[in-house]
This record gives C-alpha cells, structure tokens and sequence, in this order.
C-alpha cells in the first residue's frame, strides 16, 4: 500500500490549486475548513464508520457534515466527497498537513507550536510571537499546546527546529552536566 503522504499530495496540490485560482481567495478560510474536516476523519470512531463495508459513502458524507462545527461552502463538500468516494478519508489529515505546508511557502511563514505549562493569553503570546519571529527569521503561525510536565517556560517546535526554554529542559541540562 502506498504512503499516506503520497496519497495525499496530489490531493493537496489540487486543493491548493483550485483555491488559489478563485477571486479573492481566502486560504486562510480553506485551511480551516480542511483542518476541521482532518480532525474528524482522524477520529477512530469515524475511521471504523469508514471501514466499514455496510456504509454508504453518502452516509459516511452525512455524518461527517453533521458533526462539522460551521456550514462547508460548496467546494469543501465536493473536496470531501471526492475523498470520500475515492476511499481516501484516512489520508485526509495528511492532505491537511501537506495543503498547510504549500499555503505556508506562498506566504513565506512556518507553523509554530508552543508547548507551554500554561495558558497563555492574546497579549502574552502576541509579545511571544514577535520575539520568535525574530529568533527564527520568519513569520509563524502560532497555536499553543498545553503541557503540564514542563513546569516552566516554553518549548517551541518549528519544523524541525527545537528551542527550549522550559524548566524541565534546564533541569535536564544540569543533570547532564552533573553526571558528565
């Protein structure tokens, strides 16, 4: 069986495509929708609906659009029933990551998660915002993940780069050095 990123890129590619081209296009708005559909095929629940033989692809259709938070335009429920027909629902948070990825390079900006032991508020990650875009040299798109054993500080992962300020990641550091 070939790889999910395989399956997914010409999937994204065309979504990218198709939403790019349109007047006035908003990705941002795309991104969201395919997002929100990506957490819902992720769900085991809706995987097992999906293997299933004895479901109908216009059933697995109605559940998944009733389960959507806002009303789909008319061009995320035909990307959805394409994947849906085609058996490629499993692949759908995959075509998510890759359409984010290509949406990113035209904006020139990164997807950025910062993992913090807690909360952080519009104005806390606004001012972090500024200083990691400094840092990396781009433009990021934050979210924020909570993580409790950090005690401390941030962790921040963008792509593969790594900056960690956390406590734990301090603590670990001179345990390092204690042992060496």
């Amino acid at each position: 069986m070939a790889e999910l990123a395989t399956i997914a890129r010409p999937y994204a590619e065309a979504l990218f495509k198709a939403s790019a081209a349109q007047p006035g296009a908003d990705l941002g708005s795309t991104v969201a929708w395919v997002d929100e559909l990506a957490a819902i095929a992720a769900d085991p629940q809706i995987r097992q609906l999906a293997d299933n033989p004895k479901v109908a692809s216009g059933q697995l259709f109605d559940v998944i659009t009733g389960v959507v938070r806002s009303p789909l335009s008319d061009a995320a429920r035909n990307f959805l029933r394409v994947l849906i027909d085609n058996g490629r629902l499993a692949a759908l948070p995959e075509v998510a990551a890759q359409f984010r990825a290509l949406v990113n390079r035209q904006s020139g900006s990164s997807d950025a998660v910062v993992h913090s032991a807690f909360a952080l508020d519009g104005a806390a990650l606004a001012d972090l915002g500024g200083v990691l875009e400094k840092r990396f040299g781009r433009k990021l798109n934050l979210s924020v993940q909570l993580d409790e054993s950090l005690i401390g500080g941030v962790r921040v992962v963008v792509g593969d780069e790594v900056l960690d300020t956390s406590v734990k990641a301090r603590l670990e550091q001179m345990k390092a050095a204690l042992v060496a």
